[in-house]
């Protein structure tokens, strides 16, 4: 009733060597670095975002991490595009523009150093603001 299937006559070479030498294979995704939001970055972000749910006006968020940039990704409904995105882009930390706010239009709304001074941007009605 039970047939036992021998997978080693199915795979190529190639998949036998990434198995038998495992410490390489953990070595090369140690050696990949991710971009990611701080603890405290995240709770900047995050008290911003608790404030928007309670009005009514976000319902939901996405996190992005790559290689090069940390995304948070603020949305109106689910199923939408995001109304707001946060970047933090580190390569860009030496000229004083590591975080990044875009619209849903693709816009940048603002550029600087400070995650907590940039957030006031998303808490006061941006009609009062000039898109750079």
């Amino acid at each position: 009733m039970n047939n036992i299937l021998n997978l080693k006559k199915y795979s190529n070479s190639q998949s036998n060597q990434t198995w038998a030498q495992p410490e390489q294979n953990n070595r090369e995704l140690k050696a990949v670095k991710i971009t990611s939001f701080t603890r405290d970055e995240l709770n900047h972000i995050l008290t911003v975002y608790g404030r928007k749910v309670v009005t009514g006006e976000w319902r939901d968020y996405a996190v992005d991490t790559l290689k090069d940039r940390a995304i948070f990704s603020v949305y109106r409904k689910c199923n939408e595009l995001p109304q707001y995105t946060i970047h933090k882009l580190p390569k860009l930390k030496s000229r004083g523009k590591m975080y990044q706010i875009t619209g849903s239009d693709g816009r940048v709304l603002k550029r600087g150093s400070e995650l907590p001074l940039m957030l006031k941007i998303l808490d006061k009605n941006k009609s009062k603001y000039r898109i750079i």
